[in-house]
């Protein structure tokens, strides 16, 4: 099923997305002057630290909610498809993501794009979900969807590599690999703790299910969960672990 997002709960419960940005951040170095385009640039609040660097930053993004949240910071913002991106070859100096390529269904096909509207030379920055990303949450969750018979919304379809898979996939796309590496990165949850997280994050399947089983879905995954992910003062910290790169056209 299709993850939805809604803006005002990602801002609260998803805010350590941009807040953990600085390392992506840094090996993009974005440029003044330099045309990026954001991929999966969801509320638009990192675009934002793009184009306070003075980049000319579009961004695009699969949600009409996401990026009607951008476009109301007044940054330039397209609705669109990874796997079919509307704009002309070598339009942009850089492609930057961070924490959406995991969600792309067609990578092949969105690896193809980014390397067309790559000018020469240009760069694709990036930060997503690596091989082992929140392990415990997905098993979690999975077993309690299983337990009640929605075994199947347990598949998020996510696509959490290795550093050499995702390696061989850019270098199959004629991309040379600069740097890459797989990070554990803990993250603390802020005051919504797992439960904002699993509303946030696992929207599409909690939508699916019927509206009387939502929250008892929730609660069930967050007791799975406490014993390993909630220390005693009741402080959440995610499994998670991201995968950073810069390619090279």
């Amino acid at each position: 099923m299709p993850q939805t997002w809604n803006p005002e709960t990602y801002g609260r419960d998803g805010a350590f997305v941009h807040e953990l940005a600085g390392g992506v951040l840094e090996w993009l170095g974005a440029q003044p002057g330099e045309h990026i385009l954001d991929l999966g640039c969801g509320d638009g609040k990192l675009t934002q630290q793009l184009i306070d660097a003075g980049a000319n930053v579009t961004g695009i993004d699969t949600s009409a909610d996401m990026v009607a949240a951008a476009r109301a910071r007044g940054i330039k913002a397209d609705q669109g498809s990874a796997e079919s991106l509307p704009y002309p070859d070598h339009a942009f100096d850089a492609v930057f993501s961070n924490a959406a390529l995991h969600w792309v269904r067609g990578q092949d096909e969105m690896l193809s794009q980014v390397h067309r509207v790559l000018r020469p030379g240009g760069r694709f920055v990036a930060e997503m979900g690596g091989h082992g990303n929140i392990a415990a949450i997905r098993v979690a969750f999975a077993a309690v969807l299983a337990r009640h018979g929605f075994a199947s919304l347990g598949d998020r379809g996510n696509f959490y590599p290795t550093e050499a898979e995702y390696k061989r996939m850019l270098e199959s796309h004629s991309f040379t690999v600069e740097k890459i590496a797989l990070i554990l990165r803990p993250t603390p949850l802020n005051d919504g703790g797992m439960n904002g997280w699993l509303n946030t994050f696992c929207r599409g399947a909690l939508d699916t299910l019927p509206e009387q089983l939502r929250a008892t879905a929730v609660d069930e995954t967050v007791a799975l969960l406490a014993p390993v992910l909630c220390d005693h003062d009741s402080n959440w910290t995610a499994d998670y672990v991201r995968l950073r790169f810069v390619a090279i056209v």
